[in-house]
């Protein structure tokens, strides 16, 4: 932790007329039930644990405690739940909340499964869903709303940067071994087109169960089918454990090379440098970007005990933007909460004047980046050395190319 500077946060002065307009703010703010409920969930106990999880949930109530617990008067509930990765138990839970907790807004949203069916019951409800896990591109596509908001990535934009950057250097025969749904299928096709675009082929795929323990199958049938790249389109434990079994079976000193498509940076402190260095991946955020990242992940860390991976660091994002929006219009109406939040920048420790499009997608910059050797890292936490920023308009897909309604019926 010695690389991180400290900064002392100054208390806000409120003149005069600033105080007047505060305490309008408050005689005209409009909020259902005189509070402001929000419900966390996310996986709390399986695979997605400790990429999103309870460090998750702990990042949301940094973006609370930064507002006091409370806006204009009206208290800041947090509700949370483990989905189980079941779009069963999520959307019966966002069901009961919305019904008997009267939730405005639902975060953490880590499965695209369940994220799909929960946005859908939001939706129809008219509250906010605020999605930092879930990758799969239907999300702000086919299954996009004026109700909800991707924001940490999704399978295009992990695709196009890792995929397109090994292809470049000569990766130009892939074998996808793919998590067996949607959130996996998505991410697989957009990893063949990427592959497929730029001159190369992917000579096979292979789905596997969520959560599986076994991936010896899968790595011997990536080994027998020649590619020069063995493509993981599957995330947390799963990546975890298809990465260790590779190691085992001598996957990369038989000559071919390993492309993590969805990892994430629990996933690599997991492994230990030994065995991920030289990796390339793509990412939302990192911790080690600027004196305010590392500030923010300091504080971060004294809370939770790890590093923050950048859906822990989008839940506060998008906490922090959700909440501003109802500071300023002194109303928690999903309507009025989402204009808002559309009409303004992001701009805090996850992003730089990010965007949130008609398609509910928030347009951010992402990082190419390549896992340090133990011999360059620093601390335990020193993982990543960036090598390109990917602008965001080059990052995620056009809305040219959407399938999304809020675009094709405008």
């Amino acid at each position: 932790m010695s690389k991180t500077r400290h900064f002392m946060r100054k208390p806000a002065l409120l003149t005069f007329g600033a105080l007047l307009t505060v305490t309008a703010a408050n005689a005209n703010a409009e909020f259902s039930d005189g509070a402001i409920r929000i419900g966390y969930l996310a996986d709390m106990s399986g695979p997605y644990r400790d990429l999103a999880g309870p460090g998750g949930l702990e990042a949301m109530r940094m973006a609370i405690e930064e507002h006091g617990g409370a806006i204009h008067g009206a208290t800041i509930e947090v509700f949370s739940a483990d989905d189980r990765n079941s779009a069963d138990v999520g959307a019966n839970t966002v069901r009961g909340w919305i019904d008997q907790q009267n939730v405005d807004m639902v975060g953490g949203l880590v499965a695209s499964s369940v994220t799909i069916a929960a946005t859908q019951l939001l939706t129809e409800h008219d509250r906010i869903g605020m999605v930092s896990g879930a990758a799969a591109l239907g999300i702000t596509n086919e299954y996009c709303s004026p109700n909800h908001v991707q924001w940490v990535y999704d399978t295009h934009a992990m695709s196009n940067g890792t995929a397109r950057a090994i292809v470049e250097e000569g990766g130009d025969s892939w074998y996808i071994i793919s998590a067996d749904y949607a959130f996996g299928h998505s991410l697989e096709a957009d990893v063949s087109s990427v592959v497929n675009e730029m001159g190369g082929e992917v000579v096979g795929t292979v789905s596997h169960p969520l959560n599986t323990n076994d991936f010896s199958s899968y790595i011997l049938q990536a080994q027998g089918s020649g590619a020069k790249i063995v493509g993981l389109a599957n995330a947390g434990a799963d990546t975890v454990n298809a990465i260790s079994t590779a190691g085992q079976f001598g996957l990369v000193e038989s000559g071919q090379t390993l492309a993590g498509l969805m990892v994430f940076l629990n996933d690599i402190h997991a492994l230990g440098l030994e065995t991920t260095q030289g990796m390339q991946l793509t990412t939302g955020w990192y911790w080690d970007l600027n004196d305010e990242t590392r500030q923010w992940a300091e504080d971060y860390y004294d809370r939770v005990g790890s590093m923050p991976t950048m859906v822990q660091a989008g839940v506060y994002s998008s906490t922090m933007h959700y909440l501003n929006a109802i500071e300023a219009t002194s109303s928690d109406d999903a309507g009025t909460v989402r204009a808002w939040m559309g009409e303004n920048p992001v701009n805090d420790i996850f992003t730089s004047n990010g965007k949130i499009r008609e398609d509910g997608r928030l347009v951010h910059d992402m990082y190419l980046v390549e896992v340090k050797t133990p011999e360059e890292s620093e601390g335990e936490w020193d993982l990543y050395r960036v090598l390109r920023t990917i602008p965001g308009d080059q990052a995620f897909q056009s809305l040219e190319k959407s399938s999304c309604s809020l675009v094709t019926e405008s």
